[in-house]
């Protein structure tokens, strides 16, 4: 009586389909993240690394040699939306961790949008009504600390570039009082003095720009007093590239 046959070992040559998937789809996904910010040249690179591995896989189902593979992964990881996003990331961490007290008593609020990382000043608790003028006494270890973090190192030697805004409610100001012929005039000079004292600090001055836009771009809708606080604001940025 014959020996029996072993088994067949069963076939590995899935795994090689299914590597090539996985990298199609983290090429997809980090091109996706940002797709305006992708180098062309660094793109064309990477879909003809793909299409190469297509050939391969359909012809003799090979897959990315190991040398091929770690320089495409080398180009995602350099790819400018991935290094950008890390970036801004730290920013977000220090920042929360260095305006602790100030977020705390609700001075400061830390948010990010299209534009970047935004650090807010509820104007209530910098200025007085009507006026541009920071109450220094009561603000001055805010922004020192504002200072200190806007002259960080990273920030400075990645040339970042950073905007004050100034923003009020809608309620009009009084010229004889205030000393502002509107809202317009009271928003870019309490952007200004914020840009001021940040200066005298030490934060890198040819690094800001200001602006004021009064009323014109409330956080909320409506005349509560609540969203109308809100709205009176001086809005730091941390600019992302193409929000110069």
């Amino acid at each position: 009586m014959g020996k029996k046959k072993e088994p067949e070992k069963p076939s590995t040559a899935w795994q090689g389909t299914y590597g090539d998937m996985i990298t199609l789809m983290l090429c997809f996904f980090v091109m996706l993240y940002n797709p305006s910010e992708i180098d062309v040249t660094q793109l064309a690179t990477i879909t003809e690394s793909l299409q190469m591995n297509q050939t391969e896989s359909t012809s003799g189902g090979m897959s990315l040699s190991a040398g091929r593979l770690a320089d495409l992964g080398n180009m995602i990881s350099a790819l400018p939306s991935v290094e950008k996003g890390r970036s801004l990331g730290m920013a977000k961490k220090k920042a929360v961790s260095l305006f602790a007290p100030d977020v705390k008593s609700n001075r400061i609020t830390i948010t990010s949008d299209e534009r970047g990382l935004i650090i807010t000043l509820a104007a209530d608790s910098f200025f007085k009504k009507g006026s541009a003028d920071l109450d220094i006494e009561d603000t001055r270890d805010t922004l020192l600390r504002l200072s200190e973090f806007f002259s960080d190192k990273d920030l400075i030697e990645k040339n970042r570039r950073f905007r004050i805004e100034g923003h009020t409610d809608k309620t009009p100001v009084d010229p004889d009082e205030s000393g502002f012929l509107s809202n317009w005039e009271l928003s870019a000079a309490r952007a200004m003095n914020v840009l001021h004292y940040l200066a005298d600090f030490g934060a890198p001055e040819r690094q800001f720009s200001i602006a004021g836009y009064a009323d014109t771009r409330p956080k909320f809708e409506g005349d509560t007093e609540e969203a109308m606080a809100y709205n009176r604001r001086v809005d730091i940025i941390i600019l992302d590239e193409g929000h110069f």
